[in-house]
């Protein structure tokens, strides 16, 4: 698991992918945050926070990691190794974690650096300091559990089809159903509405940025990764019969 994993990391930052991934996610967000004049712009709001930041995250996501993700199955089916690979000795479960590990930290690479806006906002605060710290590592853990999920989606749907752009499209229509559809739907239903909406991720993104990390978002963050990669276990093995 460990050499396909290194092999995967590896196939990521010596492509122009593993770059353009975090290339793309640094100047869109670095732009909104500090340069463009929109809402999320720090200067133009004239607050110590990085709310901006965690607002257009997600979005940015939403695109950029399925194009992560896309190539994991899907290469080599297309390519015809996915039979030399499920034929190594190694289990499914084992090759799809490799490839959702080093997918995942792609992410975390991308995340990594923008750390240095929490820092030059801690700076710019007046006094210094004067930023609610609680609630950026709440919300920048929660950012890495978006992530997470988005690409045991990505793989899970790789998985399915030879085909790297219908995989990308696939993957980004049902991340952001899961993200932002049940919002839509919960005013449909009532007194049962809160419920409806606790089952997108949404909610559970936005509970984590006020700085209180609760088990129950944990536990729904771990269950959709869990359960995504339980499904793309369950259809190489699909493939054997």
């Amino acid at each position: 698991m460990w050499a396909l994993y290194k092999k995967e990391i590896n196939s990521f930052l010596t492509s122009v992918t593993g770059f353009v991934v975090v290339g793309i996610f640094l100047l869109v967000t670095g732009l909104f945050l500090w340069v463009l004049p929109s809402g999320m712009n720090v200067f133009e709001n004239g607050y110590a926070n990085l709310d901006g930041y965690f607002a257009l995250a997600p979005y940015v996501f939403l695109f950029l990691v399925p194009a992560v993700s896309m190539r994991s199955f899907s290469e080599e089916k297309k390519s015809g190794t996915i039979e030399l690979l499920l034929t190594r000795p190694v289990s499914d479960l084992k090759i799809i974690l490799a490839k959702y590990f080093a997918a995942f930290s792609l992410v975390v690479l991308a995340l990594i650096p923008t750390l240095v806006y929490y820092f030059s906002v801690y700076r710019l605060g007046y006094p210094v300091g004067n930023i609610d710290s609680g609630a950026f590592w709440g919300s920048f853990i929660g950012l890495l559990f978006l992530g997470a999920v988005f690409v045991s989606i990505g793989i899970f749907i790789s998985s399915l089809t030879d085909n790297q752009i219908v995989s990308f499209l696939i993957t980004v229509l049902i991340s952001a159903f899961l993200y932002m559809g049940f919002e839509f739907l919960y005013p449909l239903f009532g007194n049962w509405g809160y419920w409806v909406e606790m089952l997108g991720i949404s909610a559970h993104y936005t509970s984590m940025s006020r700085g209180v990390i609760d088990s129950r978002d944990l536990i729904y963050f771990l269950s959709l990764i869990v359960f995504f990669i339980y499904l793309t276990n369950f259809n190489l093995f699909r493939r054997k019969w």
